[in-house]
């Protein structure tokens, strides 16, 4: 179970608006997050990731509480047992494929499992090119598998496909389904793409002025 409870003023284009979370979702979902531009998708996860700090809000993932501002408890990013992903690569430049994905693994842990991961997204290959070298799909794989190999409680996904062609992001989409599944996974999914969401998200979150106004099955609210 992951209980997220929420409270921050958000500053943005259309003025002020007041975040209001209170929910709950259970471990294996996938939960996709949609609404408007600037209503707070993206900072919701930041402040799940650790990113952002409300102005009040309890985060609990399993038994660990990453987050009680009541009792002054705020665990670092570095601490909480995430992977992230968004639109941008966040890929280091300077190193190759490979040591991107070696980069995020824990002291100590089997390095087999990169080449592993290599395999599975079909980029073994290319595991001494850097980043510079690689298309756009290339580098999201890479992100990708570079989220799944911290093997994270919780994974999550903010517009990590929306820079990609359709045939890229299906392709992509199936591959974030597979981790999921084979991780054994909580994933969060912003995106602004009703199809992208109904194909891979179980449940839904709609945000609207500062609070989620719908939660339940995509397919129900997109018909």
């Amino acid at each position: 179970m992951i209980d997220l409870q929420l409270k921050k003023r958000l500053t943005g284009a259309g003025g002020d608006i007041f975040l209001q979370i209170d929910c709950q979702m259970q471990s294996g979902e996938i939960v996709g997050i949609y609404g408007p531009s600037g209503a707070g998708k993206s900072s919701i996860l930041r402040m799940l990731a650790g990113l952002m700090v409300p102005d009040q809000g309890f985060i609990q993932v399993g038994e660990e509480v990453w987050l009680d501002t009541s009792k002054g408890i705020n665990l670092r990013p570095q601490h909480r047992n995430i992977g992230m992903v968004f639109q941008e690569y966040s890929l280091f430049p300077n190193m190759t494929v490979l040591q991107n994905l070696e980069f995020a693994m824990e002291k100590g842990a089997d390095r087999k499992l990169t080449k592993e991961m290599l395999e599975i997204i079909g980029m073994r290959e290319l595991a001494d090119q850097r980043p510079q070298l690689l298309s756009g799909g290339q580098k999201q794989r890479v992100a990708l598998a570079r989220a799944m190999l911290r093997q994270p409680k919780l994974l999550l996904l903010d517009e990590p496909l929306s820079a990609l062609d359709r045939e890229m992001r299906k392709n992509l989409q199936q591959y974030i389904l597979q981790f999921h599944r084979d991780f054994h996974l909580s994933t969060l999914l912003v995106s602004h793409d009703a199809a992208e969401i109904t194909r891979m998200s179980e449940r839904l979150w709609v945000l609207e002025n500062g609070s989620f106004v719908y939660d339940g099955e995509p397919n129900l609210y997109f018909t």
